[in-house]
Parts: structure tokens; C-alpha cells; sequence
């Protein structure tokens, strides 16, 4: 089942984000989601907020986040981000390009 994930993290710069993206990429942002390493990774948007910066994606599943989130989290610590939990829901409906999927 597809999963949502919602990172919230109050504090980051758009220069740290890019520098967790470069770390997972080869030092390059991830600009295509066959960028992102193990693969799973079905939308991917961020962007600043007024107290940091937000990260919206959707995952074929669980699991599929979670084995991202075991490279993540350690780079995201050496960029000096919070230590906070993502926002995790079963994903119901998803449109992409026009294209709706009730799950």
C-alpha cells in the first residue's frame, strides 16, 4: 500500500536540503526519481515554509520508506537537521498526470 510521508523541519535552509539530496546523489541534486537510490519513490515536493522547510513524498509502501529513511536519517544528521518523525498516512487516492488511483 502506498504510503505519504510529510517532513516538517523547522529551522532547515534550502542550502542543507540540497546538500542531503547531493549526499544521496553522487553530489548531484536528484532532479528525476530514478535519482533516488533504492528506488519506491512515486512523487517527491519540497520547499521553504516560513519557519524552515517541508518535504511531501509518496512510496509504493512502507517498507520502501523505511529502507530510504535508513540512508536518510544519518545524512540528515550530518547537515544539522532536528531529529523529528515524518508525518506517515496510507495513501487512499493519488492523481498523478491526470491519472487517479483509489487504493
Amino acid at each position: 500500500m502506498a504510503v505519504c510521508t510529510i517532513f516538517d523541519m523547522p529551522g532547515v535552509s534550502q542550502a542543507q536540503y540540497e546538500a542531503v539530496c547531493r549526499d544521496l546523489n553522487h553530489g548531484k541534486l536528484l532532479t528525476s526519481l530514478s535519482d533516488w537510490p533504492g528506488g519506491g519513490i512515486l512523487s517527491h515536493t519540497s520547499g521553504p515554509t516560513p519557519t524552515g522547510w517541508r518535504v511531501i513524498d509518496v512510496w509504493e509502501s512502507e517498507e520502501d520508506f523505511r529502507r530510504f529513511g535508513e540512508m536518510l536519517g544519518p545524512l540528515m544528521q550530518k547537515h544539522g537537521f532536528p531529529n523529528i518523525q515524518p508525518q506517515v498516512f496510507p495513501v487512499h487516492n493519488l492523481v498523478n498526470r491526470g491519472v487517479g488511483q483509489t487504493r
